[in-house]
């Protein structure tokens, strides 16, 4: 069913009678304890119709939404609306299986007004945020963005990861390896007593980290290549061997931000398509409820993982003793179990493939997998360690050193396909055993060789590491993550550039903005601390409305949000949206955009507008003088004959054109003083893309009023229509009312003849566009259906294919900078969405409406439910038969 009510969106949602009432448009009754306006989803008024006519004939009515605050909130709305005169019986469950739902139905409890207290204080926070602080933004930043609680916080995050890659200053080193007779490398450690430089002597802004500096021989490659050539053949002689045991425990079953996290890593996925995909396998009852923050198993469900585990790898492989886990969550939600195969045995991977789509079953395996594994025994290894001694020509001591490991009893890592995993890798180890050697052994050297490295920027956060960063500071639930990061994507705070998330100006304009005026709200400890007051009300343990009095009034001296986002006179709206390049050249964000301003003196200010697909860490000051210098994008080429208008070629979103410049008129006013509406008869500037042999320097005066010329008459037929040879969005065509012949070169717009149209039209119609275009880039083969993946240049943009599934390419996603993996992410986000809504059906033609028989009636609408929150506490009363005593304020 999903939410049947929130609170108005828009001011068309307003009921009339509340509609010239202050409050209404933000749907709280602030002085009324915080009471929200509910009304009916407009989407849900059928579902609503059809569940009033169906509860006419019921005997009872059974609520079975989710077991969590949004699931126990969807209850009592439904309770709310459908006013039912019958008994009311609240079944939870887990997992949608013919046990658990029978369990469920005999084990019925009541609402739990806590949990919806808890989801409604949420929603009504949320709401306040919002709408206290976006027209803040409107009016400092740019006109419709937004401010949220949690996508505030979490776009600062980015924003702040940012900074530090544009802070970061690279720097270099390089190192040396022996490839040895035995089959094994070895890399160098110390030269003369000083240990080599190598990546963790450098700290996150890339240089030397002080306490390295005096303790380290820092290689440049004149100085690496010196000591390959005087090492020479030089043999290595065993200095020191060491062995050690190493034990490896497995990871807890899944949580919802680390199944997301997993499902990322592993297969490249966002979090909003992991939890598609798992919604559908939970409805499907294949798995348990998704959307949870606890490690815990129910006792049936680790006897069904060791049973699983002892089956299929042996009793040895089955840990002593139940494992249980300790989680992260310091008050885990309402869903009590993690996520896990459904059912009282685990039916494994290969049972159901048949059954599963092949997106819902690598979500599947995954789960399985890190399921039955965490029950499983410890995995064994032994981690080795040889330095070697070699001196050089010239009599310098250095020292080599080899690392190997080996799996001596797998455990629990015989439940995964790969032996080790990515995330279990030690960085150090070349995962394979050493050959057998002795104390003070020669060990004949192949061949010296020497690398040169940079330090990298910190990476950016892609959705798992965002989620994993969110859930370490407390922020947000298991509900939630997957629309935060959905979010700040649609605001056009973030883009994706494979898989990382890249901020855009307008994200550090408003970060910039939250950070110097609202900083409270944005601080992640007092973000994390609201999220724990909020689990406080779900618990029974704290008041809604008297702590959405303290948050909104302030306490205890601090002011609250009411206070904050009053005044708005001391935000300096030019300072917020520029940052500075240099001491002349600055960044600004303005309405439609951001763009580089330089300010010279005596000399009149330059502008230049940033490309969107430019990351902020990639805008230096050289980066910035080229765009500057770069052609202004727009070029007076002179006087149209036929109009008097001047003509100009400029850049445009979609590529460079021509255009008219029209007067500006001012425009009528009314006896009001109000604006006239435009006349139809207003003149239009007339426009025209380049062809693809023109760019914006070399179009001439000449060819511009050529291109203005288009359409050319050529003639008319014989049924009289005109005859029209135009160029499009998709090249040159022929139009003779409404059938269109594509043409085969730019050339023929300005030397077709009628004769020649009339050849083209004789000929039937070609359906097709003859020879498909090759692919723009061929990406690589996707690993678990081996077809490969590419991108092409369709009808409406570039997208990535399969050759079955297509997606469009999404906002910072270009050809060249594609990736396998985020091409793989895409298509596994259009096949959820194909899953849920079906593939898309092609456009039919429209029908003329038939015309009502006598007698039809008109359709009856059903009429949007309100009701004011206030009524909760009437029905809590009725629900338990009790009456609890206000509490005096």
């Amino acid at each position: 069913v999903g939410h049947i009510r929130d609170l108005p969106q828009r001011a068309a949602d307003i009921p009339k009678e509340y509609k010239k009432i202050a409050w209404a448009k933000e749907g709280v009754d602030i002085e009324n304890d915080f009471a929200p306006l509910y009304v009916i989803n407009p989407d849900k008024k059928a579902k609503v119709a059809e569940l009033q006519a169906l509860m006419k004939n019921a005997e009872e009515l059974i609520l079975a939404t989710d077991e969590d605050r949004e699931g126990e909130a969807i209850a009592w709305h439904l309770v709310e609306v459908l006013q039912p005169k019958v008994p009311i019986k609240r079944m939870v469950f887990n997992e949608i299986t013919k046990e658990a739902i029978q369990a469920a139905v005999e084990n019925t409890r009541d609402l739990d007004y806590h949990l919806i207290d808890a989801q409604e204080t949420r929603r009504v926070l949320d709401r306040l945020f919002g709408y206290r602080l976006s027209p803040v933004l409107w009016k400092k930043v740019m006109p419709r963005i937004s401010a949220g609680r949690v996508q505030s916080v979490a776009t600062r995050l980015i924003v702040e990861k940012e900074r530090e890659r544009m802070a970061f200053i690279s720097s270099g080193w390089w190192d040396l390896a022996a490839t040895t007779a035995l089959g094994f490398n070895a890399r160098l450690l110390e030269v003369e007593g000083k240990k080599v430089a190598s990546t963790s002597d450098f700290g996150a802004d890339g240089a030397v980290k002080e306490k390295s500096l005096a303790n380290i021989l820092l290689l440049d490659e004149t100085s690496a290549r010196d000591l390959v050539a005087s090492l020479s053949s030089t043999p290595l002689i065993v200095k020191s061997m060491e062995e050690s045991p190493r034990t490896e425990r497995p990871k807890p079953p899944f949580t919802t931000s680390t199944m997301q996290q997993d499902a990322g890593s592993r297969l490249g996925w966002g979090a909003q398509i992991t939890m598609r995909i798992a919604q559908r396998l939970y409805e499907n009852g294949y798995i348990t409820y998704m959307r949870t923050d606890s490690v815990n198993l129910s006792s049936q469900a680790i006897e069904a993982a060791r049973k699983a585990a002892k089956s299929l790898y042996g009793a040895d492989h089955v840990a002593d003793a139940p494992r249980t886990y300790l989680g992260k969550t310091k008050n885990a939600q309402e869903a009590h179990e993690a996520i896990r195969p459904a059912g009282e045995s685990f039916k494994t991977p290969g049972e159901l493939a048949p059954e599963l789509s092949r997106d819902e079953f690598a979500l599947y395996d995954l789960i399985w997998k890190r399921t039955v594994a965490s029950q499983m025994a410890d995995a064994k290894k032994l981690q080795m360690r040889v330095d070697f001694d070699a001196q050089t020509n010239d009599g310098k001591a250095t020292i080599f050193r080899a690392n190997g490991s080996v799996i001596t009893f797998p455990g629990f890592l015989a439940a995964y396909d790969e032996i080790l995993s990515d995330e279990n890798k030690d960085e150090e180890s070349s995962d394979k055993r050493l050959p057998a050697m002795t104390l003070g052994q020669s060990v004949k050297v192949d061949e010296y060789t020497c690398e040169g490295h940079e330090t990298k920027p910190p990476a950016r956060y892609t959705e798992p590491t965002l989620v994993k960063k969110l859930e370490e500071l407390g922020i947000g639930r298991p509900s939630t993550f997957a629309s935060i990061i959905q979010t700040i994507q649609d605001r056009g705070y973030v883009y994706k550039r494979g898989r990382a998330l890249v901020p855009t100006f307008l994200a550090f304009s408003v970060t910039g903005l939250l950070e110097m005026h609202f900083t409270k709200l944005v601080d992640y400890e007092f973000t994390a601390s609201m999220e724990e007051d909020l689990d406080k009300i779900a618990a029974g343990e704290a008041g809604r409305v008297d702590w959405l009095r303290d948050f909104f009034y302030g306490v205890d001296g601090q002011p609250g949000l009411n206070e904050l986002s009053a005044d708005l006179g001391v935000i300096d709206a030019r300072a917020t949206n520029t940052m500075n390049l240099s001491d002349t050249i600055e960044i600004r964000v303005g309405r439609y955009g951001a763009y580089l301003q330089q300010n010279l003196p005596d000399e009149e200010r330059k502008l230049a507008n940033i490309p969107e697909s430019l990351a902020p860490d990639e805008l230096t000051l050289a980066k910035a003088i080229e765009l500057l210098e770069a052609p202004s994008g727009e070029r007076d080429l002179g006087i149209d004959p036929t109009t008097g208008f001047p003509v100009i070629a400029k850049s445009g979103r979609f590529g460079p054109y021509i255009t008219e410049v029209l007067p500006v008129i001012e425009p009528e006013l009314t006896a009001s003083g109000k604006k006239k509406r435009k006349k139809a008869d207003a003149p239009k500037a007339k426009t025209a893309s380049l062809l693809s042999t023109m760019t914006l320097d070399t179009v001439t005066y000449e060819d511009a009023l050529r291109l203005l010329s288009l359409p050319r008459t050529l003639g008319t037929n014989a049924a009289g229509d005109e005859i029209t040879v135009q160029n499009g969005r998709y090249g040159p065509y022929l139009k003779a009312g409404v059938d269109s012949r594509t043409l085969t070169s730019e050339d023929q717009l300005f030397s077709l003849t009628l004769d020649e149209a009339f050849e083209i039209y004789s000929k039937p119609k070609e359906r097709r566009r003859g020879v498909a275009k090759p692919p723009v880039k061929e990406l690589g083969v996707d690993p678990t259906t081996e077809k490969p993946l590419v991108i092409k240049d369709g009808r409406f943009g570039m997208y990535v294919t399969d050759g079955e599934t297509n997606a469009t390419l999404r906002r910072g996603d270009t050809a060249e900078g594609m990736t396998l993996e985020r091409g793989l992410e895409l298509l596994a986000g259009r096949r959820a969405w194909e899953a849920e809504n079906g593939p898309s059906p092609k456009k039919a033609r429209k029908k003329a409406a038939s015309k009502p028989k006598k007698g039809d009636t008109a359709p009856t609408l059903t009429k949007n439910v309100v009701k004011k929150a206030g009524a909760k506490k009437a029905a809590k009363k009725a629900a338990t038969g009790k009456v609890k005593a206000k509490k005096a304020e």
